[in-house]
């Protein structure tokens, strides 16, 4: 059976790379499977597009364990080992099935995984709006949610801008928002997230990013300089670390603090301790019952 739908017509050669950039954009429609017209890829979209196209519907999926995909690992809530193998044999692009053992935790924001099944490993590669990330789950803190996110912050980059990233991981919030700025200090306390990004670095070619191993109260001692906008991507403590985000950011520039919540302007009292012009709360995701993440862009008062 066929269904018509809107298409999005692209060479074969970057057929993979779209796919995946819809697939996080949440246009892709996956329920019609795509064709091939010789050369030349169409790909089943929910949004209004150039054309029209009709499409094979693709069988009822068999029904799957809850789960969460990133790259080729599969994070499933709930310990279950013959699931797990299911999971694995129904999707091919999976390498590994994982369960988390424990919530972020530590220093250096890490949690602890079982592996239920497949390769013995934690480490994937992701494709996200056509940058690539080498992760290690074990290692480093990684948030495949927050994808738009990056985006939409990385919309609001001014050519030339210098960004600080105070809690910067593996690198994809500093990596996205290097297209448009004109230098990116990229700082984390975790050596093992350092390295990953400096792969990370060097494999999206981003040149005009500084990786920093620091513990971001230092990073004052470190840098003679103020920022245009400031990345705080801790929701679990990065409000401890406001004093220095104001320092570091200079009059008129921005601040996205990310907080786990469970009560809409829960941060307003701490964030008003310090030279606010406007600061603006959005929701960001569900993260557990009666808790979201919620991100506040804070523009900081003149002088």
């Amino acid at each position: 059976m066929e269904q018509e739908q809107w298409a999005v017509r692209v060479p074969r050669s970057r057929g993979e790379l779209v796919r995946q950039e819809l697939l996080s954009e949440g246009v892709l429609d996956q329920g019609l499977r795509p064709r091939m017209e010789g050369d030349v890829l169409l790909l089943p979209v929910t949004r209004e597009a150039a054309e029209r196209a009709r499409f094979a519907v693709r069988d009822a999926p068999p029904d799957l364990p809850r789960h969460e995909l990133v790259g080729g690992i599969a994070i499933m809530l709930e310990r279950d080992p013959e699931a797990a193998a299911t999971l694995l044999a129904l999707r091919p692009a999976l390498h590994t099935v994982l369960f988390p053992e424990s919530e972020v935790e530590g220093e250096y924001r890490t949690k602890r995984f079982a592996v239920l099944a497949g390769k013995q490993t934690t480490a994937t590669r992701i494709l996200e709006h056509g940058k690539r990330f080498e992760i290690d789950l074990a290692e480093a803190y990684f948030s495949a949610r927050l994808a738009t996110e990056r985006q939409r912050v990385a919309a609001q980059v001014a050519a030339g801008e210098q960004v600080l990233d105070m809690f910067a991981g593996v690198g994809p919030f500093a990596i996205t928002l290097a297209d448009r700025a004109g230098l990116v200090l990229a700082a984390d306390i975790n050596p093992g997230a350092v390295r990953l990004m400096v792969k990370n670095i060097r494999l999206n070619r981003a040149g005009n990013v500084i990786p920093l191993l620091a513990d971001a109260r230092r990073i004052r001692a470190v840098v003679p300089w103020t920022f245009d906008r400031v990345v705080m991507n801790h929701p679990t403590g990065a409000v401890a670390f406001l004093p220095e985000a104001f320092a570091l950011c200079r009059p008129g520039g921005a601040i996205h603090l990310y907080v786990l919540q469970a009560a809409e302007g829960e941060a307003l009292p701490a964030i008003h301790q310090y030279p606010v012009q406007e600061v603006t709360e959005r929701y960001v995701r569900s993260y557990s019952p009666g808790r979201w993440h919620a991100v506040y862009d804070i523009r900081k008062a003149g002088e």
